[in-house]
């Protein structure tokens, strides 16, 4: 048995099942789903705007806030590697390196702080697209990783709305950025990011 990520059966999931493992005891996936998305927009007011520099270890921090309530992982870095249909992710040894040189870049970059919108959209493009490939993971990567960049965007001067996008250009957008292809991401972030923050 497959499950969504390529893992087949591992010690993540209930024996003979793809369902995770839960806190919550819940055997079904669409009911973890659901529950899992419930708890997690609770959770996410619980998040405050921290200031940079953002490493690693903020995006776990964010994971673990918005997961703590299912998932007994929330917040860890994943042991086992996985793919989703025909894109392999970042294997589970080579998590941390890769993420520290993401991170590093974006410090290098003054975590575009100073940047007009066009090239923010750029530079965050790019940046997610890379860093969505690490997948550190087992479950709940884009969420967490939401929460990680609106608070580089909004620490670089600009609003976002992720509700401006449109849920079936997201995947194909994130696939694309698997081979430098930043296209999709750019136009998301075009419309997700907004104007600069009155001071």
């Amino acid at each position: 048995m497959v499950d969504k990520y390529g893992v087949g059966q591992d010690p993540y999931c209930y024996s003979g099942s793809d369902v995770l493992r839960n806190l919550l005891n819940i055997r079904c996936e669409e009911e973890l789903q659901k529950a899992e998305r419930e708890l997690s927009e609770i959770a996410v007011s619980r998040f405050r705007l921290l200031p940079p520099p953002y490493d690693l270890t903020i995006l776990q921090h964010a994971h673990k806030t918005l997961f703590c309530d299912v998932y007994d992982w929330a917040g860890q870095l994943r042991t086992v590697n996985i793919q989703k249909g025909n894109t392999f992710f970042c294997t589970a040894e080579r998590i941390l390196p890769e993420a520290e040189k993401i991170f590093h870049a974006m410090e290098s970059a003054a975590w575009f702080v100073g940047l007009s919108k066009e090239e923010l959209v750029m530079a965050i493009a790019e940046a997610y697209g890379d860093l969505n490939i690490i997948h550190p993971f087992r479950e709940g990567n884009g969420r967490a990783q939401r929460i990680l960049f609106e608070q580089i965007i909004i620490n670089a001067g600009f609003t976002v709305d992720w509700w401006l996008v449109k849920e079936d250009a997201w995947i194909p957008a994130n696939v694309d950025a698997v081979t430098c292809d930043y296209r999709g991401l750019e136009d998301i972030f075009e419309s997700c990011i907004g104007g600069p923050l009155v001071p």
